[in-house]
């Protein structure tokens, strides 16, 4: 039985032994809310958006994420605590489960495609379980014609349903939800958790690995905009380090803020069409693209609200991880389709809460490859229960929970890139100058945005640098609207006796961390590690 919206011709659930259903086809996202509200699972907000929980799971559950393991990734994926595998059997049965589960029941399916650039276009289709999950997926995947939704024909197939609970016993999951990935029937399955998240990064990582692995083409957790003069950058960082507020320059269009891939046809390009912001203390003073975007068509998760329907976006009650997905084009100013050039600089974010590394710095081929398979940012007091210092944080990638290769594989492939579009990579401290996390203080943003504009209008050029002793990094000896003693951290400190212990504590955290990496990177890419005195 099937009720309004575009069903392709041809489409049938039955092929994925879902039967007798209540099928709803490609609904307009302002129907699927309407359900949602009707069915009393959303709330409408004050601005048009709505507002739902996710249940028990308010964010990504990493220990539950699985690939399949068989003849295409046996050999290919770097298995361990990030990349857990499971057995192809196990699969089957408990798909089988969940289709009976969904079968004689409402579910929304929803046809998108990942990729801007038509050459890597990845048609998807999405079985959800409740009306606002098939919302996320119109708000984040890109949204094909009416005439491409008559004949479409999906490559990959999400199926959602969170609420099914798993038998970890019988089916070999850890607990009762789970995200597992299966490249040979190319199904992202995901049950017992309604965390909309899982569904995006499923489809993420299935392309971290079918790119780089399959097409030689290099994907990216990062954020991209570009300028007047076609000019890309790229923007890679942790959370917490100004990864969005970044990109989000009112002098240059937003290419996508957090999932790209980077062609051999020189183009950089969106996987996404939306963006899946966090909302934790948010306000129009400081991210007003976000804050406007929240309006009809946008979906909050986890947020609590004051005044009846008004969002009180400081309350973190339910969790820290409160999010608004939205089509990008609830952003004004972007780049329209999501896809720029070979980029002329790239930006790696970090918030160095020791004070330890410069605010700019010109990295190398091998410097890049090493930060870039570090991951470097560091957490304070605050961003978790039981941090009362300033702790080192790796992420391998900028993204290591949705990678499925080894790191290098993306370290190598970014260096081969990065020199054969001769472009600038550049590693930018968002953190603490003047002292460490409580006796220093942080960056401004208006000095941040000032070295980005310099590194983007090429001011860098034609001034002198000199090499940080202990990390190598070159670093400029003037900018534009900076004042120079900040240039290099040494000189912030009253104390520098004080900053080389500290710097040198942090090389070898560096060096500490790169041990599992060494073995499969590089001369240069080693040759881009810090040398602790």
């Amino acid at each position: 039985m099937q009720e309004n919206g575009v069903k392709p011709v041809h489409a049938t659930l039955e092929d994925l032994q879902i039967t007798n259903a209540i099928e709803h086809w490609n609904l307009p996202p302002e129907k699927l809310a309407e359900i949602a509200i009707a069915k009393g699972q959303a709330k409408r907000t004050n601005t048009g958006a709505i507002s739902i929980n996710t249940g028990e799971y308010t964010g990504r559950s990493p220990k539950d994420r699985y690939i399949v393991k068989d003849n295409i990734t046996k050999d290919a994926i770097w298995w361990g605590n990030i990349n857990i595998p499971f057995d192809a059997e196990k699969f089957d049965q408990l798909y089988n489960k969940v289709v009976k589960y969904l079968s004689g029941k409402e579910v929304y399916v929803r046809d998108a495609y990942a990729c801007a650039d038509p050459n890597y276009k990845t048609n998807i289709r999405v079985v959800n379980e409740y009306s606002w999950s098939n919302m996320f997926v119109y708000n984040m995947f890109l949204r094909p014609t009416v005439e491409e939704l008559e004949k479409f024909s999906p490559e990959w197939v999400v199926i959602n349903a969170p609420g099914f609970m798993a038998n970890p016993e019988a089916d070999g999951t850890r607990k009762h939800n789970f995200a597992i990935l299966n490249f040979s029937k190319k199904i992202a399955l995901v049950g017992g958790t309604g965390y909309t998240g899982e569904i995006k990064k499923g489809i993420f990582s299935a392309l971290n690995f079918v790119l780089p692995h399959q097409k030689n083409t290099l994907s990216m957790h990062c954020s991209a905009n570009i300028g007047d003069k076609g000019d890309t950058a790229i923007f890679f960082g942790l959370s917490g380090t100004g990864k969005t507020t970044l990109s989000a320059d009112p002098n240059r269009k937003l290419i996508g803020d957090d999932e790209h891939g980077w062609s051999n046809e020189n183009t950089v390009f969106n996987f996404e069409g939306g963006c899946y912001a966090k909302v934790i203390d948010l306000s129009e003073e400081n991210e007003p693209d976000i804050y406007r975007a929240i309006k009809h068509g946008a979906l909050l998760e986890n947020v609590v609200f004051k005044n009846g329907n008004e969002v009180d976006y400081s309350d973190s009650s339910i969790t820290e991880n409160t999010r608004v997905s939205y089509p990008i084009d609830h952003i004004d100013n972007i780049a329209t389709p999501s896809i720029g050039k070979n980029p002329k600089n790239i930006f790696f974010l970090t918030c160095d809460a020791y004070g330890v590394l410069p605010p700019i710095s010109k990295l190398t081929p091998g410097q890049a490859a090493f930060h870039f398979i570090s991951g470097y940012t560091a957490k304070v007091a605050g961003t978790e229960a039981g941090i009362t210092e300033p702790v080192t944080a790796f992420s391998a990638c900028f993204g290591a929970p949705f990678m499925p290769l080894h790191p290098t594989k993306y370290a190598e492939m970014l260096s081969e890139k990065m020199q054969s579009a001769d472009v600038n990579v550049w590693l930018l401290n968002t953190g603490w100058s003047g002292g460490a996390y409580g006796t220093g203080s942080r960056m401004s943003l208006k000095i941040t945005r000032a070295l980005i504009t310099s590194a983007i209008g090429c001011d860098f050029d034609k001034v002198d640098f000199e090499n940080h002793e202990i990390f190598g990094l070159a670093m400029p000896a003037s900018c534009p609207n900076v004042p120079a003693e900040v240039l290099n951290p040494r000189n912030t400190w009253a104390d520098k006796s004080a900053y080389d212990a500290k710097a040198n504590e942090l090389a070898s955290a560096f060096n500490k961390n790169f041990e599992k990496f060494a073995e499969y990177a590089n001369e240069e890419i080693m040759a881009g590690a810090p040398t602790p005195k």
